[in-house]
């Protein structure tokens, strides 16, 4: 990876920093993602500046759109709740994750200028963050995908082979939100496995077009295992505005503004269409 390239990212001469990690359990997945889509919208008018938001959402799995399309959904969804979480369906690609207290999320909006930022380069610019954070232990992380955990893709972060983050991107209103989950501490192994018996049951051994990924629980840990030594998400978080201050003139604590938060309340519409349209049908 070029860092020189991934630097232009992360250098900004002001980071708008929304924590959104401590607000408990009763702050829903599915308002983060109308949150994300809210300031694409104002990163991409240049109504804000680009932004960091960090969210921890309690005992909550986020299916991708294709995980919709499992044959026993209804199934895989009641186990899942009868485990204790919530289960929602985000506005992007990708597959079924966890989140709960451990995990720390990070986003970072960029503006989308004359298409100037391709997929990899917002990829490459949380890569470089994540190295960046963990300071000494950064160069242990390798991004390739990891077959056998939950969501694979090309960027899962890893130390040693086993997959402790995932990244996402979303791209609205020429704004880019790069998303990834990190597993702070917890059981890796333990929250593999849970996706793993969701899908053996929304699947039932059938057939589908779409190839699921074969859970194999031992692919996944967390940063805390991995690296021997005891973190917290708040600890990260720490890492995370430390990492910021270091490449920006500012750091900008701040909330929705009343603009967003009316943009906020349309994205959160469509969240909500979106999440009842594939469960009452999943239902029926």
């Amino acid at each position: 990876m070029d860092l020189s390239t991934t630097a232009s990212l992360i250098n900004q001469p002001e980071w708008r920093i929304i924590d959104q990690s401590s607000l408990g359990p009763q702050f829903e997945a599915k308002h983060s993602f109308a949150i994300d889509d809210t300031l694409c919208a104002s990163v991409g008018k240049q109504e804000s500046p680009a932004t960091a938001r960090t969210w921890v959402h309690h005992n909550t799995i986020v299916l991708g759109i294709q995980d919709t399309k499992l044959p026993y959904l209804e199934d895989g969804v009641n186990f899942l709740k009868n485990m204790g979480y919530h289960v929602i369906v985000r506005n992007s690609g990708g597959l079924a994750v966890v989140l709960d207290k451990d995990v720390l999320n990070i986003s970072l909006i960029f503006p989308d200028r004359d298409k100037g930022i391709d997929i990899n380069r917002g990829y490459d610019a949380m890569l470089d963050l994540i190295k960046r954070m963990l300071k000494e232990n950064g160069s242990q992380v390798e991004a390739r995908e990891i077959v056998g955990s939950y969501c694979p893709g090309s960027y899962d972060l890893s130390i040693n082979g086993k997959k402790f983050a995932g990244i996402s991107q979303r791209r609205l209103q020429r704004g880019i939100a790069v998303q990834i989950y990190l597993c702070v501490t917890g059981s890796g192994e333990g929250r593999a496995d849970l996706i793993r018996q969701f899908y053996e049951i929304s699947l039932k051994k059938e057939q589908t077009k779409f190839i699921f990924p074969k859970i194999e629980p031992e692919t996944m840990s967390s940063l805390s295992d991995l690296l021997g030594i005891e973190l917290t998400v708040e600890k990260l978080l720490f890492e995370l505005l430390t990492t910021l201050k270091q490449h920006s003139q500012q750091l900008l604590s701040s909330s929705l503004t009343a603009q967003e938060q009316q943009t906020f309340q349309q994205y959160l519409v469509r969240m909500n269409d979106r999440n009842d349209k594939v469960f009452l049908k999943s239902a029926k």
